[in-house]
């Protein structure tokens, strides 16, 4: 068989067939998305408590890739067919790049200003590094401001820490849209290519199996955000169709027992897989995950989709960017708190076999307090994040592309 003859068997991208949900939100996904976002917040926050102690907890940091799977099939969904022009790849980069840099910018600004309010008050300066140093420095901040900081240019996490995920995955995005532009319908080619190399390129050179970010983070986003392209590439029309034969409701029991299934093998998953080498196959795990809930079959999926867990999804990027800076101004204020009060509320803990300093190193129900306050005051302040920077700057982004 010709490779022509062979290519004619390929569906096109799914924006260009008709039929397709091109440009309509999976808002289960988006719903995910936010939960995600919230696990991730839960991993980094250290306290006594059981919920933080939990091997769940601690293999939360794998729902970084459901982000890559879900940004690769939402993308390649919207744009798999919409690179015929140069312009076009001006506009896609630059509305990604006002998606994402805004608000990151915004948050490297308040870790500045509170680097250089440490140097102006030494009351602030605690048992840690000097201003300015270690992972604030000047040179990893020029990395930062350059998007580099997941490429492999630091040797170390710098200033917002989970931010190396939004450069890893700014690169995806040029890199996808190139490929997409210079092969077209052959670009599902590349894309298994990334899906078979990469988790074999990670067991080879990564000494902490998935828990890689400024030194292999483009390999792993490559990776999940290569799968969830070809998952859009091969099943967004099916999933269509699908969704709309159960527009009346047609076998929700059925789907309600594969969504609960899904939910309790991702637990279990996330569980085992955390700190060893099986974690290598979370973005596998989560496209299964995805391809089912895009469905909205289930019970689930209407819970997903109710008011109260819509807006999540809307915050999600700002809880994965705010939620580090708030959660080191909490560990901040309750030291200051101890040592005016007297209160055992921080102090060093041990965290899931580390060392670290934490809530709750007097009592776990102090911890358990602690997690409940960083969650709303994430929430809170990713609402303002949200709502009065990063929507504004994505709109005046648009509409400066719309210009090209």
């Amino acid at each position: 068989m010709t490779q022509a003859a062979l290519l004619n068997l390929v569906p096109a991208p799914a924006a260009a067939r008709t039929g397709t949900m091109a440009g309509e939100r999976f808002m289960v996904l988006d719903s995910w998305r936010g939960i995600c976002a919230l696990l991730v917040a839960l991993f980094h926050f250290p306290t006594t408590s059981m919920i933080s102690q939990s091997a769940f907890v601690g293999g939360s940091y794998l729902f970084v890739d459901f982000f890559f799977v879900l940004s690769g099939f939402v993308i390649a969904s919207s744009y798999g067919s919409r690179f015929s022009e140069p312009d076009e790849l001006a506009r896609f980069a630059l509305v990604r790049f006002g998606r994402i840099y805004p608000l990151h910018l915004l948050m490297l600004a308040a870790f500045v200003a509170f680097e250089a309010l440490r140097l102006a008050l030494p009351a602030l300066h605690g048992t840690g590094a000097a201003p300015f140093t270690g992972g604030f420095d000047f040179r990893s901040l020029v990395a930062n401001l350059l998007l580099l900081q997941g490429m492999g240019v630091e040797d170390h996490l710098s200033w917002n820490a989970p931010s190396w995920s939004i450069s890893a995955e700014f690169f995806t995005y040029l890199l996808f849209a190139g490929v997409v532009f210079a092969t077209g319908r052959r670009a599902w080619i590349w894309f298994i290519a990334a899906v078979v190399t990469a988790p074999f390129f990670l067991l080879a050179f990564s000494t902490r199996h998935m828990d890689v970010s400024f030194d292999f983070g483009f390999i792993r986003c490559l990776y999940g955000f290569s799968l969830g392209a070809l998952l859009a590439w091969f099943q967004h029309d099916s999933i269509a169709e699908a969704r709309q034969a159960m527009a009346g409701g047609a076998g929700r029991i059925a789907w309600t027992l594969a969504e609960l299934a899904m939910i309790a093998a991702i637990g279990i998953f996330v569980s085992v897989a955390g700190t060893n080498g099986a974690g290598i196959t979370a973005p596998v795990v989560f496209a299964l995950a995805l391809h089912l809930f895009a469905h909205e079959g289930g019970l689930i999926s209407m819970l997903l989709r109710s008011r109260p867990m819509l807006p999540l999804g809307s915050l999600s990027y700002s809880i994965y960017m705010v939620h580090i800076f708030v959660q080191a101004r909490m560990i901040n204020a309750g030291g200051l708190i101890e040592r005016r009060l007297g209160i055992d509320i921080v102090g060093d803990i041990t965290l899931r076999g580390d060392q670290v300093t934490g809530f709750g190193a007097g009592s776990p129900w102090i911890g358990f307090a602690a997690l409940t306050a960083m969650l709303i005051a994430v929430i809170v302040v990713s609402w303002l994040t949200w709502r009065f920077f990063e929507m504004p700057a994505l709109a005046w982004f648009r509409r400066l592309a719309r210009r090209i």
